[in-house]
C-alpha cells in the first residue's frame, strides 16, 4: 500500500527542495557553519557540542539525499526526517530560552519566528512524501 498511493507534481517538487535544504544544512553542519550549529545545541546534551553537529549533520545528509533518490522508501523517509525535525526541536528552544544568536536570529522575536516554523517543517516532510496520507489511510 504505501508504494501505490499517488503522489502529485507539486508533492515531488516540494520533496526535492526540501531534500535539497537538508543537504545544504548538512553540508553547513559539516563545513562552514559548524560554530552557529554549535550554539544551538542545549548545555544539558551530554555529549561534545560539536560531536552532535557532526552527527546530526550526517543525518541531515542520508536524510536529504534520501527524500531526492530514495523513491521506494519516501513514505518512510518523510516519517525519519519529521521525526528528525522533533527531535531537533529542543535545540530551537535553546537557542530561545538562552537568547542565543545564531544564523541572524539575533531577536527573541525572529527566535520565535524559528520556533513556529518547526511543525510546517514536520508537514511539509511528511506531506511531499505521501506520508501525511498515508497515515490518515492507515487509520481508517
Amino acid at each position: 500500500m504505501i508504494d501505490t498511493l499517488q503522489k502529485t507534481t507539486l508533492q515531488k517538487i516540494l520533496r526535492i527542495v526540501l531534500g535539497a535544504f537538508m543537504v545544504l544544512a548538512a553540508i553547513g553542519h559539516l563545513t562552514f557553519q559548524r560554530a552557529e550549529f554549535q550554539a544551538q545545541v542545549p548545555d544539558w546534551l551530554p555529549l561534545s557540542k560539536d560531536l552532535v553537529v557532526i552527527l546530526s549533520g550526517i543525518v541531515e545528509l542520508v536524510l536529504g539525499l534520501s527524500m531526492i533518490f530514495w523513491k521506494r522508501e519516501r513514505i518512510r523517509v518523510g516519517m525519519a526526517l519529521a521525526l528528525f525535525y522533533v527531535l531537533i526541536y529542543p535545540g530551537n528552544i535553546a537557542q530561545y530560552v538562552n537568547h542565543t544568536n545564531a544564523f541572524g536570529l539575533d531577536t527573541d522575536n525572529a527566535r520565535m519566528i524559528r520556533l513556529l516554523f518547526q511543525p510546517v517543517l514536520i508537514w511539509w516532510a511528511l506531506w511531499s512524501t505521501g506520508a501525511l496520507k498515508y497515515l490518515f489511510i492507515k487509520k481508517q
